[in-house]
């Protein structure tokens, strides 16, 4: 069986590992109409698992550990990334990586969260999860693209900020909370693309953009399905309800007018195929740029300001 496949995939898997056998047997048997009546299956099932997922299943998909992360999207998507380390004021945060590059024809400053893929890695990323100076960090990226006047695209993907004792003694809520203010009123256009887990304020931190882009299986809340269930259930096992309340999945926000557009990806999520999902991120990200570098910049920062004071906003 396959190492790391969720639950509601074991069906997919376990028809896949037949078909391997089947061909494997094919070089001393006459099976190939077997095979392709099972190769049909496959895909017939893949077909309906992946386009009658539940918002919990898409969670799941979200944190799947082979999905792409910021660095895998960065290196499959631009050209001559050049990575800029720390905060000038304390030290280089992990979690939060970026730099310039070169998307297509265009300049930019890619900033974005970022994980391990094991427990090594996980412990030096720090699980994606920012401490204040990983905010400092972006924000200073943010201003020196301005000061060149180069778009910025953030990528979200965390379980959310970190909460330790010294993250908040270093002034965790005013290092996100001045990133608002100041992505706000920063007078160059800003994507935004949750590719992951868009957890509370450590996603929001690197949030506030001209166009908010989400991949189709992705998750973006202002709390965890798990830690909802906890507050409201005093347990998780209700978190799966919890996912279904709370409307975090692409359509739901789309819906909700948070996210501008979903970004589709490969049939199964992203991690089944990096550079199918990094090519269709890039030409999406060249259509919103080609877009956003003709409004002026004082017209910018009024409709971005605009854009989220609308959010929530209703008529009785």
């Amino acid at each position: 069986m396959a190492k790391n496949y969720l639950e509601f995939e074991k069906p997919i898997v376990e028809l896949e590992e037949k078909l391997a056998e089947m061909k494997k047997m094919s070089d001393t048997l006459e099976i190939e109409g077997e095979i392709l009546q099972i190769e049909k299956k496959v895909n017939e099932l893949k077909e309906s698992i992946y386009k009658g997922l539940t918002r919990w299943q898409r969670v799941q998909l979200a944190r799947h550990p082979e999905r792409p992360y910021t660095l895998d999207y960065i290196y499959l998507m631009t050209e001559h990334f050049v990575e800029l380390h720390g905060d000038r004021y304390f030290k280089d945060d992990k979690a939060i990586v970026g730099g310039f590059a070169q998307l297509g024809e265009h300049k930019v400053m890619m900033i974005g969260h970022q994980k391990g893929r094991d427990t090594k890695s996980n412990l030096y990323r720090n699980f994606g999860m920012p401490n204040p100076e990983g905010y400092r960090k972006a924000l200073r990226l943010m201003k020196l693209a301005e000061k060149f006047n180069k778009p910025v695209i953030t990528m979200l993907d965390t379980p959310g900020a970190f909460p330790g004792l010294e993250a908040e003694e270093r002034g965790q809520a005013e290092a996100i909370a001045r990133n608002l203010f100041e992505m706000a009123r920063l007078k160059v256009p800003i994507i935004v693309v949750i590719i992951g887990e868009g957890a509370s304020g450590g996603a929001l931190g690197i949030g506030v953009g001209d166009r908010i882009l989400m991949l189709e299986n992705c998750w973006y809340s202002v709390i965890s399905p798990e830690s909802c269930s906890s507050i409201l259930w005093r347990s998780w096992d209700f978190k799966e309800q919890a996912a279904e309340a709370l409307k975090l999945t692409a359509p739901d926000l789309i819906e909700q007018k948070v996210v501008d557009r979903i970004v589709p990806e490969p049939l199964g999520g992203a991690h089944k195929n990096h550079e199918e999902a990094a090519a269709t991120l890039k030409k999406v990200l060249i259509e919103e740029l080609n877009q956003l570098i003709k409004i002026k910049p004082d017209r910018l920062v009024e409709n971005r300001i605009e854009k989220f004071a609308n959010m929530g906003a209703y008529q009785e």
